[in-house]
């Protein structure tokens, strides 16, 4: 029997519509909206359309956003006053580092500059030791993303073989700190993972995030298993074979609609939060 298609655009309009009201609550409350600044270094096309998508949906969920936008040229230094500046701003609740950023960028360094109150986007490591530890803080945006996917149809991971193909520190790592709360048996596996079919072949939640268009085959995923493909590829091909996949497989997520709607939805939702937080007036 052919998976059930997971639908990323619904769970995320959910997201989105609990996050409306909130914004609008707070700016009822507070006289201005809960506002999200971006940071994009160079000009990778991909990078410029992501930003554009978040400002586009910041508007139409009620939040402001501010864009600032530099050179390729730019150094950390640069970049890292940039974000000190926006730390140090109360009129914004959340900032946003776009990345990949340009080779000469130290990308940690820039994200440690990130107050953890305004890293809405989970990048800092202290957003990832308040994740790993079940204490207060932001989520990875893609990980909670793909928590919210599995609670929305009905998964709960308490007893399941979870099998995370990826170690990023913003996507592979927190997925698995976020499955291991929730009471699954996590095994980390990446392209360099020896018999990865055999391992693969175990798991009864696959969550493929390696950045490697279709490394992960149909035929290795168990019958009945889910599985989550947070792979964005070149031509809208996922890290997981999708057709053969689906063959087997009880739920998945398709490339796109699946995984990416849901990032962005807990980018906002994590925005609104850091100001409900701040509880900062207009001056």
């Amino acid at each position: 029997m052919p998976a059930t298609i997971i639908d990323g655009v619904h769970v995320a309009n959910t997201i989105l519509t609990d996050t409306r009201q909130q914004a609008a609550e707070f700016k009822k409350n507070m006289g201005r909206k809960a506002c999200l600044a971006t940071v994009l270094v160079g000009d990778d096309p991909a990078s410029h359309t992501y930003v554009r998508m978040k400002t586009n949906r910041c508007r139409t969920t009620g939040l402001d956003s501010r864009s600032h936008h530099m050179a390729a040229t730019a150094t950390t230094n640069e970049v890292v006053a940039l974000v000190n500046e926006l730390s140090d701003d109360d009129s914004v609740d959340g900032i946003l580092v776009q990345h990949p950023m340009p080779a000469q960028i130290h990308e940690r360094a820039v994200f440690e500059t990130i107050t953890p109150r305004k890293d809405v986007d989970g990048v800092t490591m202290a957003s990832f030791a308040a994740m790993a530890l079940g204490e207060p803080g932001f989520h990875s945006c893609t990980p909670a993303g793909i928590m919210h996917l599995l609670d929305a149809y009905e998964v709960a991971p308490t007893g399941l073989h979870a099998v995370v193909i990826g170690r990023s520190p913003i996507l592979g790592k927190p997925i698995g700190m976020l499955l291991l709360r929730r009471n699954a048996t996590v095994t980390y596996c990446h392209s360099r993972t020896s018999d990865l079919p055999r391992i693969v072949a175990q798991a009864d939640i696959v969550i493929a995030a390696v950045g490697r268009p279709e490394l992960i085959k149909g035929a290795w995923i168990k019958s009945g298993a889910i599985v989550i493909d947070a792979g964005y590829n070149p031509g809208n091909i996922g890290d997981v074979e999708y057709v053969p996949a689906a063959d087997r497989a009880s739920l998945i997520t398709p490339v796109p609609g699946g995984v990416g709607p849901t990032t962005i939805a807990v980018l906002l939702q994590q925005t609104v939060i850091a100001a409900q937080q701040s509880d900062i007036r207009p001056h």
